[in-house]
């Protein structure tokens, strides 16, 4: 009985020391990420093709009425033809606008991906290196924190200090 509580002692005695030395930081990513002057360049170059596409967009639009209210302005007499040819123009820009539209949204999220991705990675290293340097065993994002039974740090300070902010 003794052999088996001193067998028990023995196996349990290394894992309470390695939860004692477990450590958990928490980093709270986007406060880093949108102090980051890399961000607002991001965000900057983001609005101004924006801006781009709403500005065509508008011009799409205002073809468009102008369509629409040649087609409503025909006269009742006007040939089946003609009037089958400007609702077949209405129908064909908006198909073109709708296109149009899918195209840009699509654009914008390649562009952020492309402009935010090498932000995220600078972060991530950061985070890595801070993680390393001070022994920490686990770091996670702030906002997904759902419980922790250890003690946590909060590392944003360090994480900031680490990209000199």
């Amino acid at each position: 009985m003794i052999k088996k509580l001193l067998l028990i002692a023995a196996l349990a005695l290394p894992m309470l020391l390695s939860a004692q030395t477990f450590k958990v930081g928490l980093v709270d990513m986007n406060d880093i990420f949108e102090k980051l002057p890399e961000t607002t360049a991001a965000q900057n170059s983001l609005a101004e093709t924006n801006k781009k596409y709403e500005a065509e967009m508008q011009r799409i639009d205002e073809e468009l009425q102008r369509q629409y209210e040649e087609l409503q302005k025909m006269d009742e007499n006007e040939p089946a033809a003609i009037k089958e040819r400007k609702a077949r123009q209405v129908q064909e820009t908006q198909q073109k606008r709708e296109a149009f539209y899918q195209s840009a949204m699509q654009d914008l999220q390649k562009q952020q991906q492309e402009l935010t991705a090498p932000i995220f990675q600078k972060i991530q290293s950061a985070i890595e290196s801070v993680g390393k340097e001070n022994g920490f065993s686990l770091i996670q994002e702030l906002q997904s924190v759902q419980f922790f039974a250890a003690p946590v740090e909060d590392i944003t300070p360090l994480v900031k200090a680490k990209l000199g902010l």
